[in-house]
């Protein structure tokens, strides 16, 4: 089977490795120029995804990113014909507006914080008084970075004034504000056939840029999969909870969901609460998951596709598996691009199995070179027997690779470190 993996980030690579491991694909191709996808062998799908797919005997589409989901590439695909892995518009609104998730969750009794929502400044700021510590959150799709947990109202009112701004454009042209809640983060993803959730094995995505979860938030600077701290019967808890529940209501509406959804979680004193849904895989918690998962993802993929998801749970890898991203120097700040980076393996890397890196912030250089393109560059992923096993051979392979600036956290996985 020929399959079209539409992004080009380290999520979208690992997902294209995963798929290339498959007896049943043929070729994997993509909308990028990852040149970590693109030595998988497939080809550059480099206009309309759907006429490309119909045009090239695609016989699946797996959409990465939430952007072409939320704008509605798998209705389109379905009406071409054209099986898609992924979210239809309508439910992808679950990821592209934390308004109506807020309210979907209430309406289907889905735990989560308090809440209300504005779409203007003084309706805003009153909030904020109103709950005292609390989180201002841009409503719309801000590549993950439309979240600010405030310490103090200080904080609060000045980041309700920064979204309002045009901070994160037109995202934040509506505010949800929510009580602020306290405990370890934890992410439950779903794979989802519109009528059952089958739930992965947890991970934990580290946001924050610097050790002990300090400084500015990130679109994820590593993650642990599974974390230590996971208490026995979590995942079934969440799957009763809050998955089966979310594909329920959506099923309920019309809009069934198929694909994958994502729940990011607060280990609270009184219970899990969700703290955001996403409707496709996390980045960079797709990389430790496709290397633990230690079965064939296509049919998978399909039977999401299909409403044919197998009733049983998932097989997976023993041990864990550790990713920690490279990234620039600079980031989340302004950096320079265009980088040669030096140490990569060789290779399609299909048939590795206890180490991949995955290409996120890259682009093709001059006779075969990699460049560095984006700020979150590489997930160094290692899979091992335990937590620190994996944390060593994934520490040990980033010192291997080069490029000016390459900064990453040290600590991605270790007891203790939430953020």
């Amino acid at each position: 089977m020929h399959v079209l993996v539409v992004g080009g980030g380290g999520r979208e690579h690992a997902l294209a490795w995963k798929l290339a491991q498959s007896p049943r694909v043929t070729e994997v191709s993509t909308t990028s120029d990852n040149p970590g996808i693109a030595a998988l062998g497939g080809r550059r799908c480099d206009g309309d995804v759907v006429a490309w797919a119909r045009d090239h005997a695609v016989g699946l589409v797996v959409v990465g990113p939430e952007a072409p989901l939320a704008d509605g590439m798998v209705d389109r695909l379905q009406a071409a014909g054209i099986p898609a892995f992924g979210p239809i518009g309508a439910a992808a609104q679950l990821e592209a507006s934390k308004t109506f998730a807020k309210a979907f969750m209430d309406e289907c009794g889905i735990p989560t914080a308090r809440w209300s929502t504005h779409e203007d400044a003084a309706g805003a700021h009153a909030a904020v008084e109103t709950f005292g510590p609390c989180v201002v959150k841009a409503d719309g799709l801000a590549a993950g970075k439309g979240v600010i947990v405030a310490d103090d109202a200080a904080v609060a009112h000045a980041a309700v004034d920064e979204v309002f701004d045009g901070r994160f454009g037109t995202a934040g042209a509506r505010v949800v504000v929510e009580e602020r809640l306290t405990g370890p983060e934890l992410s439950v993803l779903a794979l989802c056939d519109g009528v059952r959730a089958v739930p992965l094995i947890p991970a934990r995505d580290h946001k924050r840029r610097f050790d002990a979860g300090q400084g500015p938030n990130t679109g994820g600077m590593g993650a642990i999969c599974p974390p230590h701290d996971v208490p026995e019967g979590l995942v079934e808890q969440v799957r009763r909870d809050v998955l089966q529940p979310a594909v329920d209501g959506m099923a309920r509406r019309g809009t069934p969901f198929r694909g994958v959804l994502y729940a990011g979680l607060m280990l609270t004193p009184d219970g899990p609460r969700v703290l955001e849904f996403n409707v496709r895989f996390g980045d960079p918690e797709c990389q430790p998951l496709m290397a633990m998962l230690d079965e064939d993802f296509l049919p998978l993929a399909l039977a999401c596709a299909t409403g044919s998801l197998p009733d049983r749970p998932l097989r997976w890898r023993d041990g864990a598996a550790c990713c920690v991203v490279m990234a620039m120097g600079a980031y989340p700040g302004s950096y320079p691009k265009g980088l040669p980076i030096t140490g990569l393996p060789g290779g399609d890397q299909r048939d590795a199995r206890d180490l991949v890196v995955f290409q996120a912030g890259t682009g093709p250089g001059p006779d075969g070179a990699v460049l560095t393109r984006g700020g979150r560059v590489l997930g160094v992923t290692a899979v091992a027997g335990d937590h620190d096993a994996a944390r060593d051979a994934a520490y040990a392979a980033v010192q291997g690779i080069s490029f000016d600036t390459a900064a990453w956290r040290t600590d991605i996985g270790a007891p203790g470190v939430e953020g």
